[in-house]
C-alpha cells in the first residue's frame, strides 16, 4: 500500500490552478507555434470552428464541475486512504507507484478511445470530435459533453480498480489536457525531431492521421500521450497515405461546414445519417 503521508497535499489543494496552469501555458505556446510555423493549409473558415469548439470545452468544463462534486483526484485519495486497487496490493515506493499508475491510466484511455470507435452508441458520441473539417488546437477539446460524462465514470472506475495514487491522477489529468492540444496541433514538426519524439509520445504528425476521412487510417493511431499502445497494439499507422498537406479531415458523410454549428454538434448523435467509422476490425474501406 502506499502511505497516505507520501500523498503531496499542496499538490491537490492546488489542483485546479496547476491544471488550468498548465492547459493555459500549453494552449498559449502551441497557439504561436501554429502561427510561426503552419503544418498544413487550413480548409475552413477558422473563427467559426473556433467559437464551437471552445463553446463546448466551456460547457463540458462547467457541466463537470457542476454534476461531479467528488473529482478524479479526491476519488484517488479515498483508494489510498483505504488501500483499494491492485497498486495499493504491493508495497510499492512511492515513485513507482506514481510512474505505473500514470502510465496505467494513460493505456486506460487508450483502449477508451478504441471502445468508442467500436460500440455504435459510443461512436455516435465520439464522432462529433471527428465532424471537425480542419485540425488544430480546438480540435482537442471538441467533445460532446455525454462522452465527457462516460469518459468521467471511466476515468473515476479505473483509478479504483488500479488504486492509483493521487499524484499519478494530477499528473495524468495534466497530461491527457495539455496533450490534446498538443497532438491536435497545425504546428510544424521537423521529420527527425517528430521521429525522436514519436518513440515515446504522440505528435501532432501522428494523430493527424488518426483524423482522415478514409476509414481504415481513422481506425489507427488511438494513443493520447504515449505512442507505445498503438505499436503494440497493432493499431500504428505511420503516416496518412495522402500526405499531410494533400489528406481530407473530418467525415465523408459530414462536409456541410454550415451544419456543424455549436447547437447542432448537440445534437449530432441524434443524425439518422448511417454510421460507417465502426471498427470490424479497421476495415480496408473509404468514405464516400
Amino acid at each position: 500500500m502506499v502511505p497516505a503521508e507520501s500523498v503531496p497535499i499542496d499538490a491537490i489543494a492546488y489542483e485546479i490552478p496547476i491544471r488550468v496552469g498548465a492547459f493555459a501555458a500549453i494552449f498559449i505556446c502551441m497557439f504561436v507555434f501554429e502561427l510561426l510555423s503552419p503544418r498544413r493549409k487550413l480548409t475552413t473558415s477558422k473563427m467559426p470552428r473556433w467559437f464551437n469548439n471552445l463553446s463546448i470545452h466551456i460547457l463540458n468544463t462547467a457541466m463537470i464541475r457542476g454534476l461531479f462534486p467528488v473529482i478524479p483526484i479526491t476519488v484517488a485519495i479515498l483508494a489510498t486512504e483505504k488501500g483499494w486497487g491492485l497498486i495499493n496490493l504491493y508495497h510499492l515506493a512511492p515513485w513507482s507507484a506514481i510512474i505505473i499508475g500514470t502510465v496505467s491510466l494513460d493505456f486506460v484511455i487508450y483502449l477508451q478511445h478504441v471502445a468508442f470507435h467500436t460500440v455504435p452508441l459510443c461512436w455516435r458520441l465520439h464522432m462529433v470530435h471527428h465532424t471537425d473539417m480542419d485540425i488544430d488546437m480546438p480540435t482537442g477539446v471538441r467533445f460532446h459533453p455525454v462522452e465527457i460524462i462516460l469518459s468521467m465514470f471511466i476515468k473515476m472506475a479505473a483509478i479504483v480498480i488500479l488504486g492509483a495514487p493521487p499524484l499519478a491522477v494530477l499528473i495524468f489529468e495534466v497530461a491527457l489536457n495539455g496533450g490534446s492540444i498538443f497532438t491536435h496541433s497545425n504546428a510544424y514538426i521537423p521529420g527527425a525531431v517528430d521521429r525522436a519524439i514519436r518513440v515515446f509520445f504522440v505528435t501532432p504528425d501522428m494523430h493527424r492521421v488518426h483524423h482522415s476521412v478514409i476509414i481504415r487510417e481513422t481506425n489507427t493511431n488511438f494513443g493520447f500521450n504515449l505512442s507505445w499502445w498503438d505499436r503494440i497494439m497493432g493499431t500504428y499507422q505511420d503516416q496518412p497515405s495522402a500526405g499531410h498537406e494533400g489528406m481530407t479531415i473530418g467525415l465523408g458523410y459530414f462536409r456541410d461546414e454550415k451544419k456543424l454549428s455549436f447547437l447542432s454538434l448537440l445534437v449530432l448523435p441524434l443524425t439518422r445519417k448511417k454510421i460507417r467509422n465502426l471498427i470490424n476490425p479497421v476495415r480496408k474501406e473509404r468514405n464516400s
